[in-house]
């Protein structure tokens, strides 16, 4: 019986050791102070930029995540079908991810003389890995036309994934093979489109054009356009019946911007958009109707279902686009 006892006791004592050092455990795993951060996630936070730098940034309560890496990363042009920009991580493209003892806000990630508080309690710096850009037009009805299901690009959208990146903590390394940071958008003026229906008509050759402060709409067509007798005829946009509009850098246009040989260089062009080749009776129809006005002729201009691209972005003019008429 005596030797029950003391192993009994003996039990007892070594439950409380074990129970004592549970609660030490616990007690440090529920320091706030001693938490070590393995992941973070910022794929659904709106990302930002500062007008001072060109830090792009995403915030969440107390953490931010940036990068700084030169604008033109964030070029306005669509780029090709898995063929994304890649900026290599380095000392001077930089991502950084902080956390701090409070919430957080703009100043201070863009203020030259940051705010004292909060104050910085773990920052994450990447030394190695790729930044990946994908960028896509954010296309939007125009409704600002009565064509019909017209579209406008309101701005780019640059999806980023990081690939690859070691991040250097104060508890080591931290490595990602794929971190998605997400997107970023820029905005762009939506292309102004504000013609009349009066539209002008080279004195020699088939090119006819309409003019809107510093933009043109010019049509080049061959010469079995606007007959002398009254009718409709359409063809298909093609390498002879060419549609182009271009926004310029300044206004001022004439004639002689679009019916001399060569074209003055100033204004210059800014954009230049391409209506896409017409497809039979499905896009790209230029359809003239020719009325008589006495010894003259009415020619009503309509564009039909084109699609205009650049480098990659596309709109759609809409379904029927009235460009415009003259007499001839």
């Amino acid at each position: 019986m005596r030797k029950i006892s003391i192993f009994a006791s003996n039990s007892i004592e070594m439950k409380k050791i074990i129970g004592l050092f549970a609660f030490m455990f616990l007690l440090i795993g529920c320091d706030d102070g001693d938490l070590t951060i393995e992941t973070i996630d910022f794929e659904d936070v709106t990302a930002d930029n500062c007008t001072e730098n060109n830090i792009v940034y995403k915030i969440k309560e107390n953490e931010i995540l940036l990068i700084e890496i030169p604008p033109e990363s964030y070029l306005n042009q669509v780029t090709p079908l898995n063929d994304p920009r890649q900026i290599v991580i380095s000392t001077t493209n930089k991502v950084i991810y902080r956390s701090y003892n409070g919430t957080v806000t703009e100043d201070n990630v863009c203020a030259t003389i940051q705010p004292i508080t909060p104050t910085v309690t773990e920052q994450w710096v990447a030394t190695s890995g790729t930044i990946q850009i994908t960028t896509t037009a954010v296309v939007v009805p125009n409704t600002s036309l009565t064509s019909g299901n017209a579209t406008r690009i309101t701005g780019y959208n640059h999806n980023i994934v990081f690939k690859n990146v070691t991040f250097d903590k104060p508890t080591g390394e931290q490595f990602f093979e794929t971190y998605i940071f997400g997107s970023y958008v820029t905005p762009v003026t939506p292309l102004p489109f504000g013609f009349d229906d009066e539209v002008e008509k080279c004195s020699s050759g088939n090119t006819v054009y309409n003019i809107s402060g510093s933009e043109s709409l010019v049509l080049n067509l061959d010469n079995t356009f606007f007959p002398a007798a009254s009718g409709t005829q359409t063809a298909l946009i093609s390498a002879t019946n060419k549609v182009t509009y271009t926004l310029f850098n300044a206004g001022g246009l004439t004639s002689d911007n679009f019916c001399t040989t060569p074209a003055p260089i100033t204004p210059a062009a800014s954009q230049i958009w391409i209506a896409e080749d017409g497809v039979t009776a499905t896009s790209g129809i230029i359809e003239v109707v020719t009325t008589t006005l006495g010894t003259q002729f009415l020619h009503t201009i309509h564009l039909k279902k084109v699609t205009f691209t650049r480098n990659g972005s596309e709109f759609y003019l809409g379904d029927d686009y009235i460009y415009g008429s003259f007499i001839q």
